[in-house]
């Protein structure tokens, strides 16, 4: 197996169409991994790092969040994870050399996967004005163009300072300190853009914005819902955690527009049956929403719940005792329409009925969710809706139940945890300014969609990314490209190459940093950082392996360099936060609730866990005391005849932006990524053929429309009525002020689209 990055690019001319499958893991994913794992690594890379994944003594996986309990397997990753590894630990690298040879504008034109596949960066480089080419240059004077340009603009607040999901408690600590002490809280982050209305709705309705249920609450449950979500791809290890569920009595409610092979059968790896058996099976029910009719589903299920003449239906004593506003939601719920429930799910009142029967079936319920339900203009009304119905039958609050978002990179809660944010709560900014002696802003900052709309306007003029592919990860792609462009200066902090670095300001930095599988060492000695799990579990990370080049900076040394270039009278001990972590975590401990004694408490091995209220307690922090049950209007969203409702989803052989290879085996597509998943009765409606070439042409308000070219239609089991294909490659169709209510996030899972045939030929990229 060639360890060598390709040369050439692909496109989709050899792409192969085979049935989707109905189960996820077992031996192939264990061949994907190792094979993955071998061509970017070789053997002894691999051993050396995959068996410290997710150990106690370890490094955390850079791809989701998912955690880990007690006891640990010798191989404590999946195949997705594997490969984020393998992207991260790979031996190939670029050098400056590579970028002599090649113009930004030749860059730009490359794929995510060509891009991703050269290799690890291994040195800081400039873009400068006029210039076609990425040139070295040295720590100090990139330092000094950074800090140049931030203190000659107008204002602090003409800087955007963005981060992603990978960077570490430490860093992110010492990042929004850095930019407060500046002088601004414009901190977008990749939150903004998946779970920004999961946070928005459990803070208003549970008064704590993150979830209530830890890892041994599925074990103890009787019903879990996974609604919107997709475990077998994107957070893999969950499927061992509901085969567990499984075997400890619960039962499972899949609720997704596409049938996924992941909630249909898991065979685990880890075990013979998993091997040589049929595994496990996990939905017992598979409601085929149509998109955008959650809303709707668990309203019908509250109604239900209400007129229910069962002597349990609703738990009377907790919703007296711990609730507020249960007249007017019950009021508003008895009023529902069926007709626009079933118009809305696309389910029958018989599906509907029988998932109440397994409700009342169940003391214990938890509901999990992801992205299918956050990215709609009303995700934030669809969570509360969800919390809803969690609280009728006192579901929050005890063993075996509770709200669980599951968050998808590693550590996008920590950072949010340790302050990013745009609009931070005022008790925050009052523990940083006891603590460091300055006054931080209270203004509230630029979220991503507006910092997007600030750069476009020319009101932002710097912008510096900590971390993620900024360009692939947003909406309305020629929007956000021509943002970045109009800046002064665009810096981002990276391993690998992506297509944000090929869309810069006048000038342009690349700053090379570590990674998790790498050691880290100080001027105090070897550091290790934290992260925190999408269960409120904080532990360490150590990385292994030698750094991929001498001249890689740790994210943590980036920003505190950054910090004293810019700020040369800073009250803030920059110096020693680098020096030493312990020193940060310090810091963090008489900051950040529920840190105290960080530096011992996170030294145990599993690390610890955080407090939660409404969990261990049932004490809720709302505005009124009590968890807040609340009005949500119910409003179909009904698509124009001769068009489809599309979401944007992940292939298998990607993770967030980062695409591993070209094939997505569970949904049957191999070497290709261009195709747009229908179902066989629309397609025959539309008069389209499976295997046709077709334009994605997105309607928007006021009769604006973005255009995808050259998609292989795949006729799929797909809700009637809804459509899938892959972003980011279909990022471009979602309008950056279509956006959910409250949480501004980008609807990408309702995008009304056309499909325009087109005459057959190779897809572009």
């Amino acid at each position: 197996m060639s360890r060598k990055a390709p040369t050439g690019d692909f496109d989709d001319a050899g792409m192969q169409v085979s049935e989707p499958k109905t189960w996820a893991a077992g031996v192939p994913g264990v061949t994907a991994a190792l094979r993955r794992s071998y061509e970017q690594m070789g053997v002894g890379r691999t051993a050396l790092t995959l068996l410290r994944v997710n150990q106690k003594r370890g490094f955390d996986c850079p791809g989701c969040a998912w955690p880990e309990g007690d006891e640990r397997h010798m191989a404590e990753f999946c195949e997705n994870g594997a490969k984020a590894v393998a992207e991260e630990a790979t031996t190939r690298r670029i050098t400056r050399e590579f970028f002599a040879a090649h113009t930004i504008a030749e860059l730009g034109e490359r794929s995510d996967h060509w891009l991703g596949q050269q290799g690890r960066l291994t040195e800081p480089m400039v873009k400068r004005p006029g210039t076609a080419h990425y040139e070295p240059v040295s720590w100090d004077d990139a330092f000094s163009l950074l800090a140049s340009e931030l203190t000659s603009l107008g204002s602090p607040d003409e800087a955007v300072f963005y981060t992603s999901g990978r960077t570490s408690n430490e860093a992110a600590f010492a990042y929004q300190l850095f930019a407060r002490e500046f002088g601004t809280n414009n901190m977008p982050d990749c939150s903004n853009m998946c779970h920004e209305s999961s946070g928005s709705a459990l803070t208003e309705t549970l008064g704590v914005g993150k979830g209530s249920v830890m890892l041994e609450d599925l074990y103890r449950a009787d019903l879990v819902f996974v609604v919107g979500q997709n475990p077998g791809t994107n957070h893999p290890r969950m499927l061992s955690a509901l085969e567990r569920a499984k075997k400890d009595g619960a039962r499972i409610i899949a609720v997704n527009p596409l049938p996924e092979a992941g909630l249909m059968r898991f065979k685990n790896p880890q075990r013979p049956s998993g091997v040589t058996g049929q595994g496990t099976a996990l939905a017992d029910r598979f409601l085929q929403i149509r998109l955008n009719g959650d809303l709707a589903l668990f309203q019908a299920l509250n109604r239900l719940l209400l007129e229910s003449d069962a002597p349990d239906a609703l738990d009377r004593e907790f919703l007296d005792a711990h609730t507020h506003g249960f007249e007017a939601f019950e009021e508003h719920v008895l009023g529902l329409d069926w007709d626009d429930v079933l118009e809305a799910t696309g389910l029958t009142r018989a599906e509907i009925a029988a998932t109440l029967g397994d409700v009342l079936a169940a003391k214990r319920i938890v509901v999990c969710w992801a992205m299918g339900l956050t990215q709609h203009r009303n995700s934030v009304p669809t969570i509360r809706e969800v919390v809803n119905f969690l609280l009728l039958r006192g579901n929050v609050g005890r063993p075996g139940a509770g709200v669980c978002p599951v968050r998808g990179h590693s550590n996008v809660q920590g950072d949010r945890t340790m302050g990013i944010y745009e609009k931070p709560a005022p008790a925050f900014l009052d523990a940083l300014a006891a603590e460091f002696g300055f006054e931080p802003p209270r203004e509230h900052g630029l979220d991503t969609v507006d910092a997007i709309r600030a750069m476009r306007d020319g009101a932002a003029k710097v912008f510096f990314g900590m971390g993620g592919n900024f360009v692939r990860a947003t909406p309305d792609s020629a929007v956000t490209e021509a943002a970045l462009r109009n800046c002064r200066l665009t810096a981002h902090v990276s391993t690998k190459l992506n297509r944000s670095h090929a869309v810069t300001g006048e000038y342009a930095l690349i700053l090379p940093t570590l990674g998790r599988t790498e050691r880290d060492v100080q001027e105090s000695g070897p550091q290790f950082v934290s992260v925190e799990d999408s269960m409120g579990m904080v532990h360490a990370s150590r990385g292994r392996l030698a750094p991929a080049s001498g001249h890689l900076l740790s994210e943590v040394a980036i920003v505190c360099r950054l910090a004293r270039a810019t700020l040369p009278a800073s009250v803030v001990g920059w110096a020693a936060m680098e020096r030493d972590y312990d020193v940060i975590r310090d810091h963090v401990s008489r900051v950040v609730p529920g840190f105290g004694d960080f530096n011992a408490r996170v030294r145990e091995p599993g690390g610890f866990v955080l407090p939660h209220a409404p969990r261990d307690e049932r004490r809720f922090p709302t505005a009124t005391g009590k968890a807040n049950l609340t009005v949500n209007e119910l409003e179909v969203l009904r698509v124009p005849e001769g068009r489809l409702l599309l979401q944007t989803v992940r292939s298998h052989d990607q993770y967030n932006t980062t695409v591993y290879g070209l094939d997505d085996r569970y949904r049957g597509i191999k070497a290709g990524r261009r195709v747009v998943f229908v179902n066989p009765s629309d397609l025959a409606a539309l008069g389209l053929a499976d295997g046709a070439m077709v334009d994605l042409v997105s309607e928007w308000a006021g009769g604006e429309e973005r255009r995808a070219p050259s998609f292989r239609i795949v006729g799929y089991p797909t809700a009637p009525g809804c459509a899938a294909a892959y972003f980011p490659e279909t990022n471009v169709l979602v309008p950056l002020d279509s956006t959910a209510e409250i949480s501004n996030t980008p609807t990408s899972k309702s995008v009304i689209v056309r499909l325009e045939p087109r005459a057959a030929g190779p897809a572009a990229d």
